[in-house]
């Protein structure tokens, strides 16, 4: 079984989600739909939101084959498999290629068993990074930037070919400073 993405309509990834469920059972089609916890400040409070890693893209696990590829096809609000110009099968003028294997275990690495990446604790000192918990725990390589005052950590991560940055949400811990004791 191989990893693919569906392109879908913006918005509606639950949906074809659930369209995805019906259609198929679990040990023939695994979808998942990458989500992003981070913190967004409005009238001066702040709230911890989901947001899609990929907007208008299912991530689907199956064996594909015809009758797959067709009943997929089907499926109200999507568009079409995604294609990065491999071509694995070819049907109607139609391409669709799987999404390479580290592609896509960085990414299931960061969602953990659900489908939400979330926050990681990270320590700063002196411009050097340290992912003390969290899904980018041994990851620090992809982090590209941290914004202390919006809390998060902008990631590089490849998608089907293509280079993309995606902001998370970070707990930027401050170092243990020990307590001077008085003399006595």
């Amino acid at each position: 079984m191989y990893w693919y993405a569906l392109f879908v309509e913006s918005g509606q990834e639950e949906v074809v989600q659930k369209f995805l469920n019906l259609y198929f059972d679990e040990t023939s089609l695994h979808s998942v739909v990458p989500k992003r916890r981070v913190p967004e400040k409005k009238a001066g409070a702040v709230k911890h939101v989901l947001k899609k890693m990929f907007p208008g893209y299912v991530l689907i696990k199956t064996r594909m084959t015809d009758e797959v590829f067709h009943t997929l096809k089907k499926v109200p609000k999507c568009y079409k498999l995604l294609s990065q110009g491999t071509v694995y099968s070819k049907d109607e003028g139609t391409y669709y290629s799987k999404i390479d294997e580290r592609e896509m275990s960085l990414i299931l690495q960061l969602i953990g068993d659900g489908e939400i990446v979330g926050y990681s604790g990270i320590y700063i000192e002196n411009s050097r990074i340290s992912v003390t918990s969290g899904p980018l725990q041994g990851m620090e390589g992809i982090i590209t930037k941290i914004d202390r005052h919006k809390k998060r950590a902008k990631i590089h991560l490849n998608f089907m070919g293509a280079e993309r940055i995606i902001d998370v949400g970070v707990e930027i811990l401050s170092p243990c400073i020990p307590q001077l004791q008085k003399a006595t």
